[in-house]
């Protein structure tokens, strides 16, 4: 099974939907589409070329957390792949959604084939351009190989492991997928795999300014990266990687 597309889920909390739903299209420069589902629960953040890629759903409990879709060819094929490389299936709410949870606990969801054209980086009126092209899975040490392996062997993206005393690999798609896998080893142990979103900028101080002027809150700054909290209480990072590449 190898992905036709990538989409990330912001799944924000009814009280602070709003508040995070407006500041991740002020960020990305992405209008926020009408509110659809039977409750209104879902929306998606348009990017003005190529395929969406981001899209934002309002809780009925719990959050905030990131969750992705993966788009496949054969809804009933790709579940049974993945139930065979250790998912758990956790519901179908729909005919055409599948929602599983990887052998480290982390919530995804099989979607029929969605496919499209990758879109350019968001280019600021300061130069500086910025991309939200990498979802980060942090996994607990225990777990850390068997989920790197899951993801590898489920997408069939190019596999990185970590560099010695590294706690970073990847699972890396073609140039034309919106989205990349990071595969962070944690140092504590949790009861799953968690994830979170990251940036990749041309000026990180710039950009990490841009969003605390809409609202975010620095929560630490690092030597590769700077870490986030949006008003919805989502934590992400901003790196220093330029928009568009991938690594080799």
């Amino acid at each position: 099974m190898t992905p036709r597309w990538v989409t990330a889920f912001l799944d924000l909390p009814e009280e602070s939907y709003e508040a995070g739903a407006d500041f991740w299209s002020a960020v990305t420069g992405y209008p926020r589409s009408p509110q659809r589902g039977e409750r209104g629960q879902f929306a998606t953040l348009v990017p003005p070329d190529g395929q969406d890629f981001l899209r934002i759903q309002r809780l009925d409990a719990g959050g905030p957390r990131i969750h992705v879709d993966l788009s496949v060819d054969d809804l009933a094929t790709a579940t049974d792949d993945a139930r065979g490389l250790g998912a758990t299936v956790v519901d179908r709410p729909y005919d055409d959604v599948t929602i599983l949870r990887s052998p480290g606990g982390f919530v995804f969801c099989l979607v029929p084939g969605v496919t499209g054209e990758r879109p350019v980086p968001t280019t600021w009126p300061d130069g500086r351009t910025s991309y939200v092209d990498q979802v980060c899975l942090d996994v607990p040490p225990s777990r850390y190989d068997a989920e790197l392996d899951f993801w590898t062997s489920l997408t069939g993206w190019r596999r990185r492991d970590p560099r010695p005393g590294s706690e970073f690999g990847r699972v890396t798609p073609g140039p034309e997928k919106p989205l990349q896998l990071l595969v962070q080893r944690l140092d504590d142990e949790q009861d799953a795999v968690t994830a979170h979103l990251d940036w990749a900028a041309t000026d990180r101080e710039a950009e990490t300014a841009a969003h605390v002027a809409a609202g975010a809150q620095v929560q630490g700054r690092f030597e590769g990266w700077t870490v986030l909290r949006d008003p919805a209480g989502m934590t992400y990072c901003i790196t220093g990687r330029r928009p568009g590449d991938r690594p080799e």
